[in-house]
């Protein structure tokens, strides 16, 4: 028989990075190998939206407990509310011996931890501690969160991307489109997006953005002089499937001027159909984009030196080619779907037999 692992997992629907990662599973390698039980304890809507779905997984969770416990639960977690949403059903888990693996996906550890007070502070050590393996998903990550959880219990697992080079012809060769998918947000550089939007278009009058996601919009849009609202800049929304191919695949150059980050899946996204990208040295970006190789990077608010990078791509074709190139290797290389899984299932197994030690 399987082994069963429970999965506490996002709405399969909801907008961001941890359901992004999320979304492979479903009838991937790993429901082959494991008998996986998902639970969804988040959707995105209101504030009572939000609690009547918590309320639902945790009782979908206690159910199970009783009926057909699992011999671990793999948790999506993030820091604020996602931390406070997760903790009951790893204070469960605890109470039956059951290991958890703590999968974080935020990127705010100053604001959630280091600035906090000494209660949250003792609460997220002591539901840390609880926990069989966390999961961080970067190195620099890894090393910030040593000040609370041992090393033994740290491991790094990298996000991943798809291949999306087998699809229509990209018609990134003659196209001068700059593409942002995410959350458009203070935390994304939504607020140096005009002077970078304005900026590229002075320089390239054909440049056309195309921001993708929701957010702070008409922001945005306010912060354009009208001739680039009209002409230079779409918002289609939050954008899936068929639609983000047909966009990914006309897409010159990715940019992503975000203020913190852990590992982001848009840039992983972005070099799976071999698009260079422009984005902040911050966080796990550096990770995937080395400066002057398969992307351009710049310090946090950097708009005039963001404009640029996207200007030079813009203009050179062979140096942009080699840049998507270079991304389009690095994405095959080191962060496939199935290298992950490998990963994933490797730390399952060590985390299982650690449990199975103590128990005997």
């Amino acid at each position: 028989m399987k082994t069963h692992i429970c999965m506490i997992v996002t709405q399969r629907d909801v907008k961001g990075g941890m359901t992004a990662v999320i979304s492979a599973y479903y009838g991937s390698r790993l429901e082959e190998d494991y008998d996986v039980t998902y639970i969804e304890t988040y959707c995105d809507g209101s504030k009572w939206t939000k609690l009547r779905k918590a309320l639902r997984g945790y009782l979908a969770f206690r159910r199970l407990l009783r009926s057909d416990p699992p011999a671990l639960v793999h948790v999506h977690s993030s820091f604020g509310p996602s931390f406070w949403r997760k903790l009951p059903i790893i204070d469960a888990c605890a109470r039956r011996g059951i290991p958890v693996v703590n999968h974080i996906h935020g990127s705010e550890f100053d604001r959630f931890y280091t600035r906090a007070g000494r209660f949250k502070k003792r609460q997220v050590k002591r539901v840390y501690g609880e926990c069989a393996v966390i999961l961080t998903l970067t190195e620099a990550w890894k090393e910030r969160f040593l000040a609370i959880v041992p090393e033994e219990k740290i491991e790094v697992l990298h996000n991943y991307t798809a291949i999306r080079t087998d699809g229509p012809t990209p018609e990134s060769r003659v196209s001068k489109q700059v593409t942002f998918l995410g959350l458009i947000n203070p935390m994304k550089g939504s607020r140096d997006m005009p002077e970078i939007i304005a900026r590229v278009c002075e320089a390239v009058p054909d440049a056309r953005f195309v921001l993708c996601g929701v957010g702070e919009t008409e922001a945005v849009r306010a912060g354009l002089p009208e001739k680039l609202r009209e002409k230079n800049v779409r918002f289609p929304g939050w954008i899936r499937g068929e639609e983000k191919d047909r966009v990914m695949h006309g897409t010159a150059v990715f940019l992503l001027p975000s203020y913190s980050e852990a590992m982001p899946m848009s840039i992983l996204e972005a070099m799976g159909y071999a698009v260079p990208a422009v984005a902040s040295r911050t966080g796990g970006i550096p990770r995937l984009i080395e400066d002057g190789v398969n992307g351009r990077l710049y310090e946090p608010g950097d708009a005039a030196g963001m404009a640029e990078g996207i200007i030079r791509y813009l203009t050179h074709e062979e140096e942009r080619e080699a840049a998507g190139a270079a991304s389009l290797a690095a994405a095959r290389r080191d962060y496939s779907l199935e290298r992950h899984i490998e990963e994933l299932e490797r730390i399952y197994e060590k985390c299982l037999g650690r449990a199975g030690a103590e128990r005997g």
